[in-house]
């Protein structure tokens, strides 16, 4: 599903690489518009959380929870919308 999301990303023009980290208490996919920049958004797993706010989320650049829940489905609708683009 990240993989499909990226392709879809890339054929439209706004993420341009990603990295996937694997820490200690979390699994880390992060987008990039360039790849000397930081993230503009990290899709983490974090086991820890699973029982009380999901063990997904969706994280913006400055660090503001974009979106959290159980299913990465359904937390990776977020980017449905349409509403998030990145600016220059």
């Amino acid at each position: 599903m990240l993989l499909r999301l990226y392709g879809r990303q890339v054929a439209a023009g706004e993420w341009r690489d990603y990295a996937i980290d694997s820490l200690r208490e979390a699994a880390v996919f992060s987008v990039f518009r360039r790849a000397s920049e930081a993230p503009l958004y990290r899709i983490e797993k974090r086991p820890a959380l699973a029982r009380r706010q999901g063990a997904w989320a969706v994280i913006a650049a400055g660090g503001m929870v974009l979106r959290r829940g159980h299913e990465l489905d359904q937390v990776l609708k977020v980017f449905d919308t349409g509403r998030l683009r990145v600016i220059d």
